[in-house]
């Protein structure tokens, strides 16, 4: 069974323990990161560099937080191909969806730290994003709760370090996916928030990210009409103005009891100071 995980022989360099007659050689666990490729109706569209696990998430989750299909009833994965290369995740969507993504096609090989790489039209990137429609109210302590229940549920990050957690929070309720690429782990979220039996509301939470708030992670939430993003770093600029656009709540710098809240200020219900 994969795991997202591999072992790699490495010498470890510890001062007053490492020498060149006592080498310090370790087996360390590292995360995989593949090709996956993404066609629909058979004809092949993104290329992107994942961590192999959740597929069945991330075929779902790309493809609504992409605007491919706007329902998970319109997607069906018909396949999933594995061999040496990587991996192909063919799905079917409604003809109409497949026309208008015809439109927009791009050839792209993504990166793990990307989720924007070769985009062939400026125009299609910055489409206006859907607005968010919740009413939820949310505490600075229901925040820092939410970054303690996602960090408790990082099994590979546990065991190699350097991967990235998306997570969704609602109440003591969580759901939480991990990758090599941050975009990636929003995907796969996404996914298993549609494929989840009762169907998880999305409007009904938050979005943490283990990771800086960028334009693509605001964007994918609004997508998939999360209200509230919050993130353990930095928020660039675009993440901002994407927000106020969508109407999200944006947080950043979350950890050790403070953050810093950029848009969305009327969803934080503030303690009254003593």
């Amino acid at each position: 069974m994969n795991d997202g995980l591999r072992t790699a022989r490495a010498l470890r360099i510890e001062p007053g323990r490492t020498c060149e007659h006592e080498p310090v050689l370790i087996e360390d666990m590292v995360i995989e990161e593949s090709p996956i490729a993404l066609l629909y109706n058979g004809q092949p569209f993104a290329v992107m560099m994942a961590t192999p696990i959740d597929l069945e998430d991330f075929a779902l989750g790309f493809a609504l937080c992409e605007g491919i299909v706007e329902r998970a009833r319109e997607f069906t994965l018909v396949d999933v191909v594995r061999d040496e290369a990587g991996v192909a995740l063919h799905a079917a969507i409604p003809q109409a969806r497949f026309d208008r993504l015809e439109d927009r096609r791009r050839g792209l090989e993504g990166r793990s730290g990307c989720g924007l790489c070769g985009v062939a039209e400026l125009r299609e990137v910055l489409r206006a994003p859907p607005r968010v429609a919740s009413q939820r109210r949310i505490a600075p302590a229901d925040v820092h709760a939410a970054l303690e229940i996602v960090a408790r549920h990082q099994p590979m990050n546990a065991r190699s370090g350097g991967v990235h957690a998306a997570g969704f929070v609602r109440d003591a309720d969580a759901w939480v996916r991990e990758d090599v690429g941050r975009h990636n782990a929003v995907d796969k979220l996404v996914g298993a928030l549609q494929r989840a039996t009762p169907v998880v509301d999305a409007a009904e939470g938050m979005l943490v990210v283990t990771s800086r708030a960028s334009f693509e992670i605001v964007r994918k939430a609004a997508f998939a009409g999360i209200p509230v993003v919050v993130a353990m770093s930095a928020p660039t600029a675009q993440a901002i103005a994407q927000a106020e656009a969508a109407g999200i709540t944006l947080v950043a710098f979350a950890r050790d009891a403070r953050m810093t809240v950029y848009t969305g200020r009327e969803r934080i219900a503030l303690p009254p100071l003593r």
